[in-house]
C-alpha cells in the first residue's frame, strides 16, 4: 500500500493557479520568458501562431503558465468548437444532404411570367425538389378561369396561383376574385412587378425608382438606374444578387411559403 506523503512545500512557494483563456483568432497575447508579442492567427493541437505587428509570426507550445495577457499569467488552451448545426437551403429550411427529388405531384405552382419562376427557383428550388411540386408560368393572368379550368383542381391536385400586383381595385384583383374553388389559393404580392420583390439594398440602391405611368416599367427602371435597355439583361444581373431569402421582400416570401404549403398538404 503507497503511503500518503504530503506536501511539505510552504504555501508561499506553491505556484498558483492562472486563468485558463482560449487562444481564439485575434487574441493579443505575450510569450512568457520572450519579448514577443503578437495576436493568435492559428491554434493548433499543442501550439499557437502569434503574429506580432510587423506581420512576424512565431509557434509557441501551449504550455502552463507561458503566455502574459495584459500583463497577468495565464494558461492558453486550444479552444473548443461547437458542433455545426445542420445546413440551410436558400430558402432557409434546413437542408437534407443526399435527398433525391420526389416525383411529381399532380399539385402545380403557377406564377405569372418566367422572371417569377426563375426567382421562385433561385430561393425554393432546393424544397420544391424534395417536395415535388413543379413550378410553372403563365405569362400573364389574363386568362386565368380558363387555365383553372384546363388544370382541373382536386383534392389530391391542388393548385397555388402567385399574382404580380395582387392589389384592391386592380385588374389582377378582379380577376383572381374570379377563381373559386376549395383546391385552388391565389396569391399575390402588391409590386408592379416580381423585380420589386428583390429588396433594393441587395442590389445596393435605395431603391427602387418611380416610373411614371406610360412608360413600360421595366424599361423605366434601366433608365433611371442608368442601365442599358435590355431588360434581359436587367433580369440577369439583379437574379444574380439574390443568394437567399434574406435578399427578398416578407411580402413576397409569405406568399411563396403560403402556397407550397397549400399544394403539398395531405
Amino acid at each position: 500500500m503507497r503511503e500518503y506523503s504530503p506536501d511539505l512545500t510552504p504555501q508561499w512557494k506553491r505556484a498558483k493557479a492562472v486563468p485558463e483563456v482560449p487562444a481564439e483568432p485575434g487574441l493579443v497575447v505575450e510569450a512568457a520568458d520572450t519579448d514577443f508579442c503578437g495576436a493568435v492567427v492559428a491554434c493548433e493541437a499543442g501550439t499557437v501562431t502569434l503574429e506580432d505587428r510587423f506581420g512576424k509570426r512565431r509557434v509557441f507550445p501551449l504550455a502552463p503558465r507561458g503566455f502574459l495577457l495584459e500583463g497577468a499569467v495565464v494558461t492558453l488552451t486550444r479552444p473548443v468548437r461547437a458542433p455545426k448545426g445542420p445546413g440551410r437551403t436558400a430558402s432557409g429550411s434546413v437542408a437534407v444532404p443526399g435527398a433525391r427529388a420526389r416525383v411529381a405531384r399532380a399539385g402545380r405552382i403557377y406564377v405569372e411570367g418566367r422572371h417569377d419562376a426563375e426567382l421562385v427557383e433561385r430561393v425554393w428550388g432546393d424544397d420544391l425538389r424534395i417536395e415535388g411540386v413543379v413550378v410553372e408560368y403563365l405569362e400573364g393572368v389574363d386568362d386565368l378561369p380558363s387555365v383553372v379550368a384546363e388544370f382541373g383542381p382536386a383534392p389530391d391536385a391542388r393548385l397555388g396561383i402567385l399574382v404580380d400586383h395582387l392589389v384592391p381595385g386592380s385588374k389582377e384583383s378582379r380577376i383572381a376574385a374570379s377563381v373559386v374553388s376549395p383546391d385552388v389559393l391565389v396569391v399575390g404580392h402588391p409590386y408592379v412587378d416580381v423585380w420589386q420583390a428583390v429588396k433594393p439594398s441587395a442590389l445596393g440602391i435605395a431603391a427602387w425608382p418611380v416610373v411614371p405611368p406610360g412608360q413600360d416599367w421595366k424599361t423605366g427602371v434601366c433608365r433611371a438606374l442608368g442601365w442599358p435597355e435590355n431588360t434581359g439583361a436587367a433580369w440577369q444581373h439583379i437574379l444574380s444578387r439574390v443568394h437567399s431569402y434574406k435578399d427578398l421582400e416578407p411580402a413576397l416570401l409569405g406568399r411563396v411559403e403560403e402556397l407550397i404549403d397549400f399544394v403539398t398538404a395531405p
